[in-house]
């Protein structure tokens, strides 16, 4: 685990970018936090550091369920919690994604065992303040090992 303490959004953007530039076809990127902990911003600037275009609006994929990017891989933005069930989880299309070498950035998947199996890495936000945030990220598999291993040389190099 890597637990850090962002005081900004700036230092929230700029870990996020560091992760992206770590990311491979086929990673799955799991976002925990309340409403207002920065999911869909860490997201977005992952995005970003992804290639995808600063001009592009990446928004919250709470109603649409699930948006797609196209950045040095092809991107994936879902949020399952208005998700019933395994079905509606399939019906999604995020495993056509994940064959078509997609990086999936997936809120709310812990609902559904299949979708976390897969998670190589958890990110938990924390709201510590109006601009702060406490970050948490967890692996869940030998890939998410690498991941932070990879980030925490990033950080203290």
């Amino acid at each position: 685990m890597l637990e850090l303490d962002l005081g900004s959004e700036a230092e929230t953007s700029a870990l996020a970018r560091s992760l992206a530039e770590l990311l491979e076809a086929g990673d799955v990127v799991g976002l925990e936090g309340g409403l207002g902990a920065g999911k869909t911003t860490f997201t977005r600037e992952a995005m970003y550091g992804l290639g995808v275009g600063e001009a592009t609006a990446v928004t919250s994929p709470t109603f649409a369920l699930l948006h797609q990017y196209e950045g040095r891989l092809p991107i994936g933005h879902a949020d399952l919690y208005r998700l019933v069930d395994e079905i509606e989880l399939e019906e999604l299309g995020l495993d056509e994604l994940l064959h078509d070498g997609a990086v999936l950035f997936v809120e709310w998947g812990r609902k559904f065992p299949e979708m976390a199996a897969r998670t190589a890495l958890w990110i938990d936000l924390e709201i510590v303040s109006d601009h702060a945030r406490r970050v948490r990220l967890r692996s869940a598999s030998p890939r998410g090992d690498a991941i932070i291993g990879a980030l925490r040389r990033r950080l203290s190099g």
